[in-house]
């Protein structure tokens, strides 16, 4: 059998796809182009802390049908949706040409740009819990064992994927590239998509790159700016990031105990107590309320005015 990496492909032959993640708007109502789909189960957050919105895709495109995009934004800001801090915008780049061969090439460049990629397209710095680095042990397992499981993270639902979300494959046959924020704008998404399909063909050909973000963006060929801004979140929702980070290893052997190996996904304070959601091994959700403790809390400092 014929190696199938390295390979040339030229970047504007590998068809893609892109998630955009949006708030407001009235997505059950939206007219979609064909083979377009709204993932009503993907809810982002508005500014109140209610679900809103939705997340959008089109079907597998080349380049040249790019067009569709805009047509799609157009009718979205026509609703009145918009962005804010809870989106993101995800891209994802068929790797048909190269097959599972591409897979390894790919853990190699993450180890190697990711940090590179995450500065170049000014990830967010609360969103890094939906696209964490690949780390060496995930190398090691899918050299070991290629497979599925091997290239996602354990851990809280949200870090299963990379930034380099080489599992993507397993699923639909892509590379999902996860660090960019949220986006309406045409000209930032079609940015970070070019930059995405220019250095996934870098990689099936074999290329090295530097490791300077504005430097490989201009090897590369691709925008060196231009992509979506970071957008700062409320004081209040970065309290409720603390609060989970603080009451998950205190819940985390009742969420256990409650699913089988289940992952804690989401932690909310509601009237009657805390909700806690969790998702089992395959990812279905569970969602429980639960009162702290009478006794038994630990005093990490005082605070002093």
């Amino acid at each position: 059998m014929f190696d199938m990496w390295p390979k040339s492909i030229d970047w504007k032959k590998i068809r893609f796809g892109v998630e955009m993640e949006f708030v407001g708007g009235d997505p059950e109502s939206l007219e979609l182009l064909p083979g377009w789909v709204v993932s009503l189960d993907e809810r982002q957050i508005d500014e109140t802390g209610e679900e809103s919105g939705s997340e959008i895709k089109p079907p597998p495109l080349l380049w040249e049908e790019r067009d569709q995009i805009r047509v799609m934004l157009d009718r979205l800001h026509a609703q009145g949706a918009w962005v804010n801090w809870s989106c993101g915008l995800h891209v994802h780049i068929d790797l048909e040409a190269w097959g599972q061969e591409m897979i390894l090439p790919l853990l190699d460049a993450a180890l190697l740009y990711q940090e590179t990629m995450q500065s170049l397209l000014q990830t967010s710095p609360h969103r890094t819990i939906y696209c964490p680095p690949v780390k060496e042990d995930i190398r090691k397992r899918y050299v070991d064992k290629p497979s599925e499981r091997a290239v996602l993270r354990p851990g809280r639902p949200q870090s299963h994927r990379c930034g380099i979300n080489t599992a993507a494959w397993f699923d639909i046959g892509t590379v999902e590239i996860r660090y960019a924020n949220g986006s309406l704008n045409e000209d930032e998404i079609m940015n970070t998509i070019e930059f995405c399909l220019r250095f996934v063909a870098a990689i099936g050909e074999g290329r090295k790159l530097t490791r300077d973000p504005r430097k490989m963006a201009i090897e590369l060929g691709a925008p060196v700016g231009g992509y979506p801004a970071p957008i700062p979140i409320p004081r209040w929702y970065q309290e409720r990031l603390w609060l989970e980070d603080g009451l998950i290893p205190a819940v985390k052997q009742l969420a256990g105990e409650l699913v089988k190996d289940g992952e804690i996904l989401q932690i909310l304070p509601v009237p009657d107590g805390i909700l806690i959601a969790i998702e089992d091994q395959e990812g279905k959700p569970f969602k429980y309320v639960v009162q702290p403790p009478s006794e038994g809390w630990k005093m990490v400092r005082q605070v002093k005015e």
